[in-house]
C-alpha cells in the first residue's frame, strides 16, 4: 500500500431528529489502544447518554471493530462502520453519542440517524490522503543551495529543515515514487557531486 485515506484531525458535529440528539465524534488513530482510549473518553464525557456507539478501522492488523452499545443489532455500529468503509478510510475511529428524545425511530430511522451522524463527524474531521514517502538528507555548499531548494519542491518534495553551518544540510520528504526522478536530476544538475541519502520511509500527507 503506497497511499491511504484517513482523517486530518479530531472533530465533531451533531444533529437532532425527533428529539433525539446525535453527536458524532471522529479522530485519527493508529493503534487499537488509541481507539479504545478515545471511545472511553467519549463514554466518560457522556456518561448520562442512552448510547455511545462506535466503529473503527486500523491498517495495522486490518482490524475492524464496532459496537451497537444497546441499540437493536445492526442499527447502529454497522452503519457507522459502513460510513468509514464507503469513504475508504482507515486509521480512524468514530463514536456517535445518542441522547434519547422519547420517540422511537424504528430500525430504518436508527440506521439513517447513525449513518448521518457518522458522516457529519467524518466531514468535520476532514479526509486526507497519506502517501508513502521517504525522508532524506542532502548536503551542499551555499552556492548550490538555491538550486536545491527549488528542485525539491519542483519534484514534489517538502523541505523540513535546512541547517546552515560551513555547509548546508537539507532534510526533506518526498513521495517514494518521485524520489528516483529527483535523484537523477540532482545528479545531473550537480554534475554527480551531490546525492541525497534516504534515512527512513514514512506515510505523510501530500498537499
Amino acid at each position: 500500500m503506497e497511499e491511504y485515506l484517513t482523517l486530518a484531525q479530531e472533530n465533531n458535529d451533531e444533529f437532532t431528529v425527533k428529539h433525539s440528539r446525535f453527536i458524532g465524534y471522529a479522530k485519527p488513530v493508529q493503534t487499537q489502544e488509541e481507539a479504545v482510549s478515545f471511545i472511553n473518553e467519549i463514554k466518560s464525557r457522556h456518561w448520562d447518554a442512552k448510547h455511545n456507539v462506535y466503529a473503527y478501522i486500523l491498517r495495522e492488523g486490518q482490524i475492524k471493530r464496532y459496537s451497537d452499545d444497546g441499540e437493536p443489532q445492526g442499527t447502529a455500529g454497522i452503519p457507522v462502520l459502513d460510513v468509514l468503509q464507503k469513504e475508504g478510510l482507515t486509521d480512524c475511529v468514530v463514536v456517535v453519542t445518542r441522547y434519547f428524545g422519547g420517540i422511537l425511530l424504528g430500525g430504518g430511522g436508527l440506521v439513517r440517524a447513525y449513518s448521518h451522524a457518522a458522516k457529519l463527524a467524518v466531514d468535520a474531521g476532514k479526509v486526507i490522503k497519506m502517501s508513502l514517502c521517504v525522508r532524506a538528507e542532502c548536503e551542499c555548499d551555499y552556492g548550490f543551495y538555491g538550486k536545491l531548494s527549488s528542485l525539491i519542491p519542483e519534484c514534489g518534495g517538502t523541505i523540513e529543515n535546512s541547517d546552515f553551518t560551513d555547509i548546508v544540510n537539507v532534510v526533506f520528504t518526498m513521495p517514494k515514487p518521485l524520489f528516483g526522478s529527483f535523484s537523477a536530476k540532482l545528479t545531473d544538475f550537480s554534475f554527480g557531486k551531490i546525492t541525497a541519502k534516504v534515512t527512513e520511509e514514512l506515510f505523510s500527507q501530500i498537499n
